[in-house]
């Protein structure tokens, strides 16, 4: 997997064209815990976009998948992760793209439209909703879930599932507990209000996490939503009826 540094780390990518040659460019933002492979190419992300014609570009966030880690916590802002996804950007020679988050990709992708609105097209929010900017419940169990050495002393239901996910993607849990202490910045309903791109919001009907995507698209002059039916937050990811909602929102808003 090729790589690229920003911030002085070292970032590692993707940049997959449709067999077709071309296609207009969609940057994937992956979410916590989770890196390119479980959540763009395991689903089936990657494969469906560049069916239809895309060229897919994601990277891996620093601290997660092959990408470098820092354990210092004030390297996992929002804003930060923004400008690396920014920097991909600039890498491979794009100007401006879709932009697609799930999760903590989806805050990412929201805090990029918001610090380089030339730069991003159109939103996908996925798995993040009124979360946004309400916020998405007690994230401390998490962090203190993913730095215990033993797993079976961990209480929290939600530290457990993400300590669980973590140990299965085998990820740098260190890393993931600094990134996971500062990346959940929220933001105003007024600074909801000035993304004016189009976008799409998508969030489970059983998500607990991302909040509902019917009152935040309400909060925004151009966005929808789509209520993924029977999913919750680690399922709806790689459910058929987003990537069919997905695809119809990115053909109904070309570059």
């Amino acid at each position: 997997m090729p790589s690229f540094t920003h911030r002085g780390f070292q970032l590692s990518y993707i940049d997959e064209s449709p067999d077709s040659g071309g296609g207009e460019p969609i940057l994937l933002i992956h979410g916590f815990a989770s890196n390119i492979g479980v959540n763009w190419i395991g689903p089936g992300w990657v494969a469906e976009l560049k069916r239809a014609g895309y060229r897919c570009i994601a990277f891996d966030h620093l601290g997660h998948g092959r990408s470098a880690a820092s354990y210092d916590t004030a390297d996992y802002t929002p804003e930060a992760m923004a400008a690396d996804a920014m920097a991909l950007l600039d890498h491979v020679g794009v100007e401006r793209a879709h932009v697609f988050g799930y999760s903590m990709g989806a805050r990412v992708t929201a805090f990029a439209a918001l610090q380089y609105p030339a730069r991003v097209a159109t939103l996908i929010l996925g798995g993040l909703g009124i979360g946004l900017v309400e916020g998405v419940g007690d994230w401390d169990p998490i962090a203190i879930a993913l730095r215990v050495d033993d797993p079976s002393t961990i209480t929290s239901d939600r530290g457990l599932m993400f300590r669980s996910f973590a140990d299965k993607t085998r990820s740098d849990r260190l890393a993931l507990a600094a990134c996971i202490e500062n990346s959940r910045v929220e933001l105003s309903e007024d600074e909801v209000a000035r993304i004016t791109q189009p976008t799409l919001i998508a969030v489970g009907t059983k998500d607990d996490i991302g909040g509902s995507a019917e009152l935040l698209a309400g909060l925004m002059p151009n966005a929808e939503a789509f209520e993924i039916e029977g999913r919750d937050h680690m399922l709806s990811v790689g459910d058929r009826t987003f990537k069919k909602k997905a695809l119809e929102f990115l053909a109904k808003h070309p570059l």
